[in-house]
């Protein structure tokens, strides 16, 4: 955090040391979004990261992209100017994974003889959608804008596992209850802010913008399932045993809060066209 803040003030400094006087570049183009320009965006800290970290060898030296839980650091944004000081936002991630592991599992129950490997098939999934609006308000003169507004998120979200094991239970092979699939609650997320920045427009219609904002957040989650199967006797009665599935329920979950946000800073880059 320390770092991207040191580089973002040192383009600032240099934008008051060696900008052009105007809001033109010698080739005659305007530095500022117009009415009826669109501009897309995107979370510039990863690049950032790499920037300030040049001189330091392979220490955070990425551009690479990492997920948080199901929200990627690098998110699409993109507006449309209404006029010189107002724009319509938008927000869009879009997120859908799913992972494979093929595993190995020894079910061999004689101690005297080798192990006998069998493969075990597991897969995990998730899916994350977001989607927001709002409007933002802008003021200033100069390429250095301030900026202000309020929009709403909305977002859905579920994620499961499964495993396909490559031995069947039996009377021979009988390692204990296993768990065969889990499915996680899916969730909802509602959020209103507020928000209030700064953009600096380094080249015509090209810009980096920092923002804060506040506001309220609630999430609910359903309730999930968890599958297992075990080789046993089914019943009180049962005089021979045999495979069991049995399928719990886990209970869901709810959260409602009102503070700020982008504690850590967020730093985004646009393109207006």
């Amino acid at each position: 955090m320390k770092k991207k803040v040191l580089f973002v003030a040192s383009l600032f400094l240099a934008t008051a040391m060696f900008a052009q006087d105007g809001l033109t570049s010698k080739k005659g183009e305007a530095y500022l979004p117009e009415a009826g320009d669109w501009a897309l965006g995107f979370d510039g800290t990863p690049f950032l990261n790499y920037a300030g970290n040049m001189f330091n060898g392979n220490t955070d030296n990425s551009v690479n992209a990492t997920w948080v839980g199901n929200t990627p650091e690098m998110t699409v944004y993109g507006k449309m100017f209404k006029d010189e000081t107002t724009a319509y936002r938008a927000k869009i991630r879009i997120g859908f994974g799913s992972t494979k592991m093929e595993m190995l599992s020894d079910t061999n129950t004689n101690a005297f003889t080798g192990p006998d490997y069998v493969q075990d098939d597991s897969k995990t999934s998730s899916m994350n959608i977001t989607l927001g609006g709002g409007i933002e308000k802008r003021r200033g003169n100069t390429r250095i804008q301030g900026f202000y507004g309020g929009e709403a998120l909305i977002s859905f979200g579920s994620s499961g596992s499964s495993t396909d094991y490559g031995a069947a239970l039996s009377d021979d092979y009988n390692p204990g209850p296993r768990v065969t699939e889990i499915k996680n609650g899916s969730t909802f997320q509602l959020g209103l802010r507020g928000f209030i920045g700064v953009e600096w427009f380094l080249a015509p219609k090209v810009s980096v913008a920092a923002e804060y904002g506040w506001g309220l957040a609630m999430s609910s989650t359903g309730g999930g399932e968890t599958t297992t199967e075990e080789w046993k006797l089914a019943s009180p009665t049962a005089t021979e045993p045999s495979l069991v599935v049995t399928t719990t329920e886990t209970g869901g979950s709810s959260s409602f809060g009102i503070d700020t946000d982008n504690n850590g800073g967020v730093i985004s880059i646009f393109f207006h066209f």
